[in-house]
């Protein structure tokens, strides 16, 4: 299985998420770009979860059927494709939010290249997205951590 470089000109891997892209800020979504996607994908598929959540791993941002031959998002865009109702009932992108004291949290962006599309419906949660994704399998995918605390 090959790699996709997942990127944000807004924050490095494991670095701080800016205020601008959190719920305390504009609530704006980070700009993304990625590269290596296999050529036999069907789809892509973006998840931010929020493993460190008190109610356990808390989706922020789920869209599915992005097209294979796209290579990002500007800032405060969605890809093209479904989005999903996130963690806080809403439709696409909602930023960081942890509980005040907490330690900061991570922000796993994942990107998934799928041979087929995948399969989901309602509010589905991030254990839901990676069952679905498990059970088909991934031809490659991609990582960015952001960091954010309150």
């Amino acid at each position: 299985m090959t790699g996709i470089e997942l990127h944000s000109a807004a924050f490095s891997d494991h670095s701080t998420i800016p205020l601008r892209y959190s719920k305390d800020g504009e609530n704006v979504s980070p700009p993304l770009t990625w590269s290596g996607v296999p050529d036999d994908t069907e789809e892509l598929v973006l998840l931010c979860e929020d493993p460190d959540a008190p109610s356990g791993s808390f989706v922020h941002w789920l869209v599915t059927g992005i097209p294979p031959d796209s290579h990002g998002v500007d800032p405060g865009q969605a890809p093209p494709g479904t989005a999903f109702t996130n963690g806080f009932g809403d439709r696409g992108w909602d930023g960081p939010l942890p509980p005040v004291g907490d330690n900061a949290h991570r922000y796993i962006f994942h990107l998934y290249a799928l041979p087929d599309r995948i399969s989901l419906s309602g509010r589905p949660t991030a254990r839901e997205v990676h069952r679905a994704i498990d059970r088909q399998g991934e031809l490659a995918s991609g990582t960015l951590v952001g960091l954010y605390q309150r």
